[in-house]
């Protein structure tokens, strides 16, 4: 009796064992990477048709999985240039700065070199322009001046290294919209010294934005304010200069300053959607 109930227990026993085995081995087989035994060229395919969906999140991962498991040949040098826009596209800008610079580092005698420090302007010109940025277009003057002039940078290396690049006249109207918008964050720090009657710290403002920014399209407007400014401070001699400047330059608007009448900031905000929303991805 004893060993029939002993035996009994010992088949419960083994049982139960062998379902956990089943189980686990079941589980197992469910966590168990789809990606495990793909190719090179298949993790790339999978990476790049998701890119092509509009899956970036997808695509960074197969890229990934790609640079880790292959981290030599040709699919992964494709990959370097292409996970920067997938970053991108994201919504990670750092992680896609800091593959941009991955790239350029592992590669700087690549034959798409133009494109990465094209890339990474882009990267940082649309920087911070979210969501609502692409519905309510942001006036230039209240953009974040510190990716802006990254910007601005990354692209003259571009214009400078590669002038005949097919990204290069691309990023030279970017560097004119840029300059503007920045010419015109700086005139709104100068409006604001004007509404406290800060001269000083006014007049300084605008003639910054006219020695930086020449050509900028707020050019009059600083003029305005270095005038004002003078002749507020009772600096008539430089007063007389700035006119003169005025009227030599910019002739329509001397009346306007000299009878106190306001120039409105000249800003594009649709300009601006237009520009955040360029954004190409590399082609060979």
């Amino acid at each position: 009796m004893h060993l029939y109930r002993g035996s009994a227990v010992s088949l419960a026993r083994s049982l139960i064992v062998l379902i956990v085995i089943i189980t686990m081995s079941g589980c197992a087989s469910l966590n168990e990477d789809p990606t495990l035994n793909w190719s090179a060229s298949q993790l790339y395919g999978e990476a790049k048709a998701a890119l092509d969906s509009g899956d970036y999140e997808q695509a960074v991962e197969y890229y990934e999985l790609l640079e880790a498991r292959f981290p030599f040949g040709r699919f992964a040098q494709q990959a370097q240039i292409e996970i920067p826009y997938a970053y991108y596209r994201a919504g990670e800008p750092e992680a896609a700065l800091a593959a941009v610079d991955r790239f350029v580092q592992l590669n700087p005698r690549h034959p798409n070199l133009d494109y990465a420090y094209y890339l990474r302007g882009l990267i940082n010109f649309n920087r911070d322009q979210g969501f609502l940025t692409r519905i309510f277009p942001m006036d230039p003057a209240e953009m974040d001046p510190k990716p802006l002039q990254q910007a601005f940078q990354d692209f003259g290396r571009l214009i400078n290294e590669f002038p005949d690049s097919r990204y290069a006249e691309d990023a030279r109207q970017r560097m004119v919209f840029i300059r503007n918008a920045l010419a015109a964050h700086e005139l709104r720090v100068a409006e604001f010294y004007v509404e406290r009657e800060a001269w000083v710290a006014a007049s300084e403002r605008a003639r910054y934005v006219i020695e930086r920014y020449q050509r900028a399209d707020v050019m009059p407007q600083a003029l305005a304010i270095l005038y004002q400014s003078y002749r507020a401070l009772d600096l008539e001699d430089h007063a007389a200069n700035t006119m003169a400047v005025l009227e030599l330059n910019f002739p329509e608007y001397a009346e306007d300053v000299r009878a106190g009448r306001p120039i409105t900031v000249r800003t594009e905000s649709e300009g601006l959607r237009r520009w955040i929303e360029k954004v190409p991805f590399f082609t060979n």
